[in-house]
C-alpha cells in the first residue's frame, strides 16, 4: 500500500465509490482529465446491476439488457481520447423488439420510423397508424427539448429554469413536454386500439413507475429506443469489463473486493474513507456512485447521512427476476421480448398496493438471439415488475414458486412454451435489497410520479464539501446512458469545484445542484 494513502496532508484524489456504469463513467472522466483516481468496488467484477449468473455451465446477463443512446458512450470514450470500439463491439438492431398479447397476436417495433408506421398499420389499421405517427413527433420534440436543457445538462431546479437555459425560441418544445396529464392519458388521445395502448404506456416501467401515474413527459423513452438499440458482443457485463478496461488504460487505480466501511468528514468536508479492512485511504473528492439510500440510511457513517429516506410509495418498482436455459417453441422469439397480461389497470393496481400481479406483463431477453436457427437450449432472462418491498417481505419458496407458475402461464397464453432445463436463478425485491441495501429493491431510486418527480431527484452535490453522489437514483435518473451521465456530471462538478480556489459550492442533498430525468429505462 502506498504511503500517500496514510497522509493526512491534504492531497488532490479523486476517490469513486462503486464500479457501476455511473462509478465507470466518473472514473473515466477524472482520470482524461488529469486527476489522480482510485476505483472501489466491493463485488469481485465491475458492473453494479449489470451483472451476469451462471445457469447450466452458462452466463446469463441478468440486469440491464438494453444498450440506448450508444453516442453517448462514442463521446465519453472520444473525450478520453480513446476510441469505444477498441474495448467493444456494438451492433445494432433493426428490431427494437417484439410485443405479444394472448392468442399470440405479435407486433414488432423498429429502428425505422416508416417500418414501424407499416407495421402498426398492418396490425390495427391505418388511423392507428397516424395516431402513432403523431405520437412519435410529440416525443420526439420532447426528447429535442430535454436533450440538451436537461438530459444532459445540470439539472434546473424547477421547469422555469428549464425554460431560462432553453430560451423563449424554444418554447415550443417546452409545451410539448406534457407533464401534467399520464403517459396513459397520452396513448389514450392517440391510439384507440386497448393493445396499442398498453404498449406505449409501459415505456413507464423503464423507470419503475405506474403509466397511470407517471407524467407524458417519459414518451420520449420510445424515441431514444428508436434512435438505436444495441447489442454488445459478450453480453452487457462485457460493456461493464470494457469501460474498467478503459479506466485502467487511463491510470485508475482499481480496486475490486474492495468494500468501503465509512466516508470520513472533518469539518463539514470529505477527507477520505476507511475500509473494511481497516486500511484508510485519504482523498479530497469522493464520488458515491451507488444508491443514494444507503448514504441517507447511515451505512456508511453517520458523517454523511444527510437527507431524508424515501418512504415505500416513493420508492420506484423492484422486480422478480428468472434467468434460464430453456426449450422455447410457439413464438419466434426475438432478442427483446414483451409478453403483455390482459388486464393493465390490475397489474398495476396490484403493485401500487404492495403485490404481485395476477397476471404479469413479462419482459423476456432471448440472449441467442437473433440467430439464422433456435438454439434447443436458449438463454433467456425474464423481468416481472415487483413492488420495492424487500426491506419488509421476504418471498417464501411459495411465493416464488406462485411468481414462477403464473409467468409461465402468462407465457402459454401468449402461445410460448418455455421449458428451463436447469434450476433457474430467480431474484425477488428481497434479493435486490442485499445487493444494494436500503432500496427495499427499488431499481431506479424516487419513483417518477407526478409533474415534479424529475426535479425531485437529488443533484450531483451534497451539503458535504468534496462528496458528490452518481448513479441511477439521482439526476438525471435510471437507465444505463442515464448513469454514465450522472458520473459524468459528479466527475466534473468535483473537477470545477477543485479549480475554484479549492473551495466547494454548497449544496443540499435533497436537491443539489447539478442527465431521462426523465428517467431512463426499465431493468432492461
Amino acid at each position: 500500500m502506498s504511503s500517500c494513502f496514510q497522509e493526512d496532508r491534504p492531497i488532490d484524489h479523486m476517490l469513486v465509490i462503486g464500479a457501476g456504469i455511473a462509478g465507470l463513467t466518473a472514473a473515466l472522466e477524472g482520470a482524461a482529465q488529469g486527476a489522480r483516481v482510485t476505483l472501489l468496488e466491493k463485488a469481485p467484477a465491475p458492473g453494479g446491476k449489470m451483472s451476469a449468473v451462471e445457469v447450466g455451465g452458462r452466463l446469463i446477463d441478468c440486469g440491464p439488457t438494453v444498450l440506448t443512446m450508444a453516442p453517448v458512450f462514442h463521446q465519453i470514450f472520444e473525450d478520453a481520447g480513446l476510441d469505444l470500439a477498441d474495448f467493444v463491439t456494438l451492433h445494432r438492431a433493426d428490431t427494437l423488439a417484439r410485443h405479444v398479447w394472448s392468442g399470440g397476436a405479435t407486433l414488432d417495433l423498429h429502428a425505422d420510423l416508416q417500418a414501424s408506421i407499416d407495421a402498426i398499420g398492418r396490425f390495427a389499421g391505418p388511423s392507428e397508424a397516424r395516431g402513432f405517427a403523431a405520437f412519435s413527433r410529440q416525443a420526439r420534440k420532447t426528447l429535442e427539448f430535454l436533450r440538451p436543457t436537461f438530459l444532459e445538462a445540470e439539472r434546473p431546479a424547477t421547469p422555469f429554469h428549464l425554460l431560462w437555459r432553453a430560451g423563449l425560441r424554444e418554447l415550443p418544445g417546452f409545451l410539448a413536454l406534457d407533464p401534467y396529464r399520464s403517459l396513459a392519458a397520452m396513448a389514450r388521445e392517440h391510439f384507440a386500439d386497448l393493445r396499442l395502448r398498453q404498449l406505449f404506456g409501459r415505456y413507464t416501467t423503464y423507470c419503475g413507475s405506474s403509466p397511470y401515474r407517471a407524467p407524458a413527459t417519459l414518451a420520449l423513452i420510445a424515441e431514444v429506443e428508436r434512435d438505436g438499440v444495441w447489442q454488445v458482443e459478450g453480453g452487457m457485463a462485457a460493456f461493464a469489463r470494457a469501460m474498467l478496461s478503459a479506466c485502467r488504460h487511463l491510470g485508475v487505480d482499481v480496486r475490486l473486493d474492495c468494500e468501503v466501511a465509512r466516508i470520513e468528514t472533518q469539518g463539514g468536508k470529505a477527507t477520505g474513507v476507511r475500509l473494511a479492512s481497516g486500511e484508510r485511504i485519504g482523498a479530497n473528492r469522493i464520488i458515491h456512485a451507488g444508491d443514494r439510500a444507503a448514504l441517507v440510511a447511515g451505512l456508511f457513517g453517520p458523517d454523511v447521512a444527510r437527507g431524508r429516506r424515501l418512504r415505500p410509495r416513493e420508492r420506484s418498482l423492484s422486480a422478480f427476476t428468472v434467468a434460464a436455459v430453456a426449450g422455447a417453441d410457439g413464438v419466434d422469439l426475438a432478442h427483446h421480448n414483451v409478453f403483455f397480461s390482459d388486464d393493465a389497470k390490475a397489474e398495476f393496481a396490484s403493485l401500487a398496493r404492495g403485490e404481485m400481479p395476477g397476471d404479469p406483463t413479462i419482459y423476456l431477453c432471448a440472449q441467442d438471439r437473433p440467430c439464422s436457427a433456435a438454439p434447443p437450449d436458449e438463454r433467456v432472462f425474464l423481468v416481472l415488475n415487483a413492488p420495492a418491498n424487500g426491506d419488509v417481505h421476504v418471498f417464501s419458496e411459495e411465493e416464488r414458486e406462485r411468481c414462477m407458475t403464473r409467468a409461465l402461464y402468462r407465457l402459454e397464453r401468449c402461445g410460448l412454451r418455455l421449458n428451463p432445463r436447469y434450476p433457474p436463478s430467480i431474484s425477488t425485491p428481497s434479493d435486490f435489497e442485499r445487493r444494494f441495501p436500503a432500496t427495499g429493491g427499488a431499481l431506479y431510486g424516487r419513483v417518477s410520479h407526478g409533474w415534479m418527480a424529475s426535479f425531485l431527484r437529488p443533484g450531483a452535490r451534497t451539503a458535504i464539501r468534496g462528496l458528490y453522489c452518481a448513479g441511477g437514483s439521482v439526476h438525471p435518473g435510471a437507465g444505463v446512458p442515464m448513469a454514465a451521465l450522472s458520473g459524468r456530471i459528479a466527475a466534473r462538478a468535483s473537477l470545477r469545484d477543485r479549480s475554484s480556489t479549492w473551495s466547494f459550492p454548497k449544496g443540499a442533498m435533497h436537491g443539489g445542484t447539478s442527465t431521462p430525468s426523465a428517467p431512463i429505462a426499465d431493468i432492461r
